[in-house]
C-alpha cells in the first residue's frame, strides 16, 4: 500500500518541471492525479506537455488526467476543482505548484506586471484551496501543500550575485510571502478538522530537464541547485503526513522526517536530504 493509496491529488502548473515531478511521486504513492496546465494548443486542445505527463503517470501503472485552467483568470478558475474531481472523485490532496514571475526592480514593476503576479501566485491557490476545504472537511481528512519560493526573504548581504538579481526577484517574492502567511493562518484554522495545510519552497534552484541554465549553474555551484527529487519527496511527506502550518524548505522537512530520496517511481533510494544534484541528467 503506497502512502496516497486511494486518494486523489490535484497539482496545478504540472506539465512540466516541479509539478511534474510531484505528480508523478504521489502517483507513484498510489494517488490518483489530476494534472493542470494553463496552456493550450493551437486548436484549444490540452498543451502537448500536460498530455505526455498524464500519459507518463498512466503508461507507468499509475492513473491520471488532465485539465486545463487559466488560473490568472478568476472565472475561469472558479470551477477547477470540481472539474478536477469528475475524473476520480473528490479532491483529498491538493498542491498548489503553478506561479508567474516577472523578474523587475521593485521600482519598475508595473501595476499589470504586479497584479497578474498576485493573481496566480497568491488569489488563485487560496481560491483552489477555498474549493477544496469543504470536502475534506467534511470528510476530515485533507492535504493542501502551496509551494513556495526562497525569493520570499530578502538574501543575505554581502549578496552572492549581483545586486540587481538580489533585487529583481523582490515583487515576485513579495507575492510568496503573502502566501507562506496565508497558509499558517488557514492551517491553524483547518487543523481541527484533520486537514492539513503547510507551504514549502526548495533550498535551492530546482533542476529539471528543460531547465538548460540551471545545468550550467549546478556544473559550477553544485550548492546552489537542488535536485527536482528532492522537491519531489519532500511534497509527498507534506501531502501524507500530519504537519501543520510548517513554511519549511524541501531539504529541511526530509531531513527532519528521516527520511530518504526515492527515484520519481518509487522504486529506487537515490540518497537523503543531502544528495546533490547531476547537472547531466534529470528527471522531470
Amino acid at each position: 500500500m503506497g502512502r496516497c493509496e486511494g486518494r486523489v491529488a490535484l497539482i496545478t502548473g504540472a506539465s512540466r518541471g516541479i509539478g511534474r515531478a510531484i505528480a508523478r511521486r504521489l502517483a507513484a504513492e498510489g494517488a490518483a492525479t489530476v494534472l493542470s496546465a494553463s496552456r493550450l494548443g493551437k486548436h484549444g486542445d490540452l498543451d502537448g506537455t500536460l498530455e505526455e505527463a498524464v500519459a507518463e503517470i498512466n503508461a507507468a501503472g499509475g492513473r491520471a488526467a488532465a485539465v486545463a485552467s487559466d488560473l490568472a483568470d478568476e472565472a475561469a478558475r472558479a470551477d477547477l476543482v470540481a472539474r478536477a474531481g469528475e475524473a476520480f472523485g473528490p479532491v483529498d490532496i491538493l498542491v498548489n505548484n503553478a506561479a508567474v514571475a516577472r523578474m523587475k526592480l521593485p521600482s519598475r514593476a508595473s501595476t499589470a506586471e504586479r497584479s497578474l503576479m498576485y493573481e496566480v501566485n497568491l488569489n488563485a491557490p487560496i481560491d483552489l484551496a477555498l474549493q477544496a476545504l469543504p470536502g475534506m472537511r467534511e470528510r476530515r481528512a485533507g492535504w493542501i501543500l502551496n509551494i513556495s519560493s526562497a525569493t520570499a526573504v530578502q538574501p543575505a548581504l554581502p549578496y552572492r550575485d549581483s545586486k540587481k538579481a538580489a533585487l529583481i526577484i523582490g515583487p515576485y517574492g513579495a507575492t510568496k510571502a503573502a502566501l507562506e502567511r496565508y497558509t499558517v493562518a488557514l492551517a491553524h484554522e483547518v487543523a481541527e478538522d484533520d486537514v492539513f495545510v503547510n507551504a514549502m519552497a526548495p533550498v535551492a534552484i530546482v533542476l529539471t530537464q528543460s531547465a538548460d541554465y540551471v545545468r550550467e549553474i549546478a556544473r559550477k555551484n553544485p550548492d546552489m541547485v537542488e535536485p527536482v527529487e528532492v522537491m519531489a519527496e519532500a511534497a509527498l511527506e507534506l501531502c501524507a503526513g500530519r504537519h501543520v502550518g510548517r513554511v519549511v524548505f524541501s531539504r529541511d522537512v526530509i531531513h527532519s522526517a528521516g527520511g530518504k530520496v526515492y527515484s520519481l517511481d518509487g522504486a529506487t533510494v537515490l540518497g537523503d536530504a543531502f544528495m546533490q544534484a547531476d547537472p547531466e541528467t534529470a528527471s522531470c
